[in-house]
């Protein structure tokens, strides 16, 4: 179902992918990606934080392309300038980046805009300025992001029962812990190591999706 104030499904969120170079253990970043996306991945997002611009610029173009053979929306991390120079499907932004009404401004009307979230006045925030999805966590300890804030179930929970926009749960979240979210009103996760991180990355992805689509499939839209 798309929300009525969201340029992207729920189902498109159900299993949110967010890459890293730290496990590519030979692969490209590509051949990973592609494999998520052979396992099921609903949703890409391009994290780096190391590559200089023009590296940046090329990968960001070949994986736009290959997700778009996929029917799969792709996002930008952070970037707004590259995201409007590839014209990406969209960008997430956390709470020291742009605002979403600026980076909508920036973006156009038709682009989906993700804005991480920890508290409910950041969320109903994030909103109202025009963002499409949110991403709240971390929902469980994660070193991914080192300056990640945990955010409990009950504030997750009360995000979602508040905000009329889609809700994705992020942060530390693996195969093992993921049934703890059902009943929070989540629609998807997202996920870093629970993917890439994972030896066989097609078969990790096809797993986690079965478990995730468990646990959300009970909510009514």
């Amino acid at each position: 179902m798309r929300y009525a104030d969201s340029n992207c499904r729920a189902e498109e969120l159900l299993l949110y992918a967010v890459t890293d170079r730290s496990w590519l253990n030979g692969q490209t970043l590509y051949e990973q990606v592609e494999a998520a996306l052979n396992g099921g991945a609903t949703f890409i997002q391009l994290r780096e934080k190391k590559l200089d611009e023009a590296a940046f610029l090329e990968e960001a173009r070949q994986i736009k392309a290959l997700c778009a053979g996929y029917g799969v929306p792709f996002v930008i991390n952070d970037n707004v300038e590259i995201a409007a120079s590839i014209d990406a499907d969209g960008v997430h932004v956390g709470q020291e980046d742009m605002d979403a009404g600026e980076v909508r401004r920036k973006l156009g009307p038709d682009k989906i805009i993700g804005v991480s979230a920890q508290t409910v006045a950041q969320a109903i925030k994030a909103m109202e300025q025009g963002a499409d999805y949110l991403g709240v966590g971390a929902v469980f300890p994660t070193n991914s992001k080192d300056d990640a804030v945990e955010v409990d179930k009950d504030t997750l929970k009360a995000i979602c029962r508040t905000v009329d926009i889609p809700v994705v749960a992020i942060g530390g979240i693996t195969a093992g812990n993921v049934t703890d979210l059902e009943d929070t009103g989540i629609c998807g996760i997202a996920v870093i190591s629970a993917i890439f991180a994972q030896k066989d990355i097609e078969k990790a992805t096809r797993e986690l999706k079965k478990r995730v689509k468990k646990i959300t499939e009970k909510k009514e839209y």
